[in-house]
Protein backbone atom coordinates (compact mmCIF):
# COMPACT_ATOMS: atom_id res chain seq x y z
CA UNK A 1 0.00 0.00 0.00
CA UNK A 2 1.76 3.74 -0.86
CA UNK A 3 0.93 6.50 1.18
CA UNK A 4 0.74 10.16 0.01
CA UNK A 5 -0.38 12.99 0.59
CA UNK A 6 -1.23 16.42 -0.35
CA UNK A 7 0.30 19.05 1.89
CA UNK A 8 -1.78 21.93 -0.23
CA UNK A 9 -4.91 20.07 0.38
CA UNK A 10 -7.25 21.91 2.82
CA UNK A 11 -8.10 18.59 4.62
CA UNK A 12 -5.50 18.05 7.31
CA UNK A 13 -2.83 15.52 6.66
CA UNK A 14 -4.30 12.89 9.52
CA UNK A 15 -7.49 12.96 7.82
CA UNK A 16 -5.64 12.27 4.35
CA UNK A 17 -3.84 9.31 5.69
CA UNK A 18 -7.37 7.66 7.22
CA UNK A 19 -9.32 8.48 4.15
CA UNK A 20 -6.61 6.64 2.45
CA UNK A 21 -6.50 3.19 4.89
CA UNK A 22 -10.15 3.44 4.86
CA UNK A 23 -9.99 3.52 1.05
CA UNK A 24 -7.12 0.89 0.77
CA UNK A 25 -9.48 -0.95 2.87
CA UNK A 26 -12.82 -0.75 1.01
CA UNK A 27 -10.74 -1.51 -2.05
CA UNK A 28 -9.30 -4.69 -1.04
CA UNK A 29 -5.67 -3.53 -1.01
CA UNK A 30 -5.68 -3.76 2.65
CA UNK A 31 -7.26 -7.06 4.70
CA UNK A 32 -7.88 -7.98 7.81
CA UNK A 33 -5.05 -8.79 9.73
CA UNK A 34 -2.56 -6.77 7.69
CA UNK A 35 -0.40 -4.46 9.09
CA UNK A 36 -0.08 -0.76 8.72
CA UNK A 37 3.29 0.51 8.25
CA UNK A 38 5.21 1.68 11.76
CA UNK A 39 4.48 5.46 13.04
CA UNK A 40 7.81 6.50 12.54
CA UNK A 41 8.97 4.94 9.18
CA UNK A 42 5.48 6.03 7.44
CA UNK A 43 5.99 9.74 9.11
CA UNK A 44 9.90 9.86 7.51
CA UNK A 45 8.43 8.63 4.29
CA UNK A 46 6.01 11.18 4.55
CA UNK A 47 7.70 13.98 5.90
CA UNK A 48 5.12 14.52 8.73
CA UNK A 49 5.43 14.73 12.33
CA UNK A 50 4.95 11.22 13.82
CA UNK A 51 2.10 12.86 16.11
CA UNK A 52 0.07 13.06 12.88
CA UNK A 53 0.39 9.27 12.14
CA UNK A 54 -0.22 8.67 15.71
CA UNK A 55 -3.63 10.43 15.61
CA UNK A 56 -4.85 9.07 12.61
CA UNK A 57 -4.03 5.76 13.89
CA UNK A 58 -5.83 6.31 17.04
CA UNK A 59 -8.51 7.86 15.71
CA UNK A 60 -9.09 4.91 13.09
CA UNK A 61 -8.87 2.80 16.50
CA UNK A 62 -11.62 4.27 18.28
CA UNK A 63 -13.63 3.78 15.15
CA UNK A 64 -12.22 -0.14 15.25
CA UNK A 65 -11.42 0.12 11.98
CA UNK A 66 -7.76 -1.19 13.06
CA UNK A 67 -6.38 -2.39 16.15
CA UNK A 68 -2.72 -2.21 17.94
CA UNK A 69 -1.17 -4.95 19.29
CA UNK A 70 1.66 -3.50 21.82
CA UNK A 71 5.08 -4.05 21.25
CA UNK A 72 3.63 -5.55 17.63
CA UNK A 73 2.08 -2.66 15.19
CA UNK A 74 -1.14 -1.64 14.15
CA UNK A 75 -3.66 -4.04 12.09
CA UNK A 76 -6.77 -3.68 9.93
CA UNK A 77 -9.43 -4.93 12.30
CA UNK A 78 -12.30 -7.43 10.80
CA UNK A 79 -15.18 -5.70 9.11
CA UNK A 80 -17.83 -4.67 12.14
CA UNK A 81 -16.06 -5.01 14.96
CA UNK A 82 -16.97 -3.40 17.70
CA UNK A 83 -18.95 -0.53 16.07
CA UNK A 84 -22.38 -0.08 16.70
CA UNK A 85 -24.34 -0.94 13.80
CA UNK A 86 -26.51 2.25 14.56
CA UNK A 87 -23.33 4.44 14.80
CA UNK A 88 -21.89 2.80 11.44
CA UNK A 89 -25.33 3.91 9.62
CA UNK A 90 -25.26 6.90 11.08
CA UNK A 91 -21.95 7.95 9.36
CA UNK A 92 -23.01 6.43 5.77
CA UNK A 93 -25.37 8.28 5.97
CA UNK A 94 -23.65 11.68 6.52
CA UNK A 95 -22.02 10.53 3.77
CA UNK A 96 -24.21 10.06 1.25
CA UNK A 97 -26.19 13.07 2.00
CA UNK A 98 -23.01 14.70 1.56
CA UNK A 99 -22.12 13.36 -2.17
CA UNK A 100 -26.25 13.72 -2.60
CA UNK A 101 -25.93 17.58 -1.90
CA UNK A 102 -23.28 17.87 -4.32
CA UNK A 103 -25.25 16.03 -6.95
CA UNK A 104 -27.81 18.15 -6.22
CA UNK A 105 -25.83 21.49 -6.81
CA UNK A 106 -23.76 20.01 -9.67
CA UNK A 107 -27.14 19.63 -11.60
CA UNK A 108 -27.24 15.84 -11.92
CA UNK A 109 -30.40 14.13 -12.16
CA UNK A 110 -31.46 11.44 -9.44
CA UNK A 111 -31.04 8.22 -12.40
CA UNK A 112 -27.21 9.67 -13.47
CA UNK A 113 -26.41 9.70 -9.95
CA UNK A 114 -27.99 6.17 -9.24
CA UNK A 115 -26.01 4.36 -12.15
CA UNK A 116 -22.75 6.33 -11.31
CA UNK A 117 -22.86 4.96 -7.60
CA UNK A 118 -23.70 1.59 -9.47
CA UNK A 119 -20.61 1.69 -11.41
CA UNK A 120 -18.28 2.94 -9.23
CA UNK A 121 -19.68 0.10 -6.32
CA UNK A 122 -18.20 -2.43 -8.67
CA UNK A 123 -14.55 -1.66 -8.18
CA UNK A 124 -15.14 -1.91 -3.87
CA UNK A 125 -14.42 -5.49 -2.06
CA UNK A 126 -17.75 -5.18 -0.38
CA UNK A 127 -18.68 -8.12 2.25
CA UNK A 128 -20.90 -11.00 1.18
CA UNK A 129 -24.20 -11.27 1.10
CA UNK A 130 -25.47 -8.49 -0.91
CA UNK A 131 -24.53 -8.84 -4.36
Amino acid sequence: MQFSITPSSREPIYAQIMHRVREAIANGELKPGDRLPPVRELAEQLVVNPNTIAKAYSTLEREAIVYTKRGAGTFVAEVGSDLAQVEKRDRLTRQVDRLLTEAIHLGFARQDVERLVGERAKRFSFPKGDE
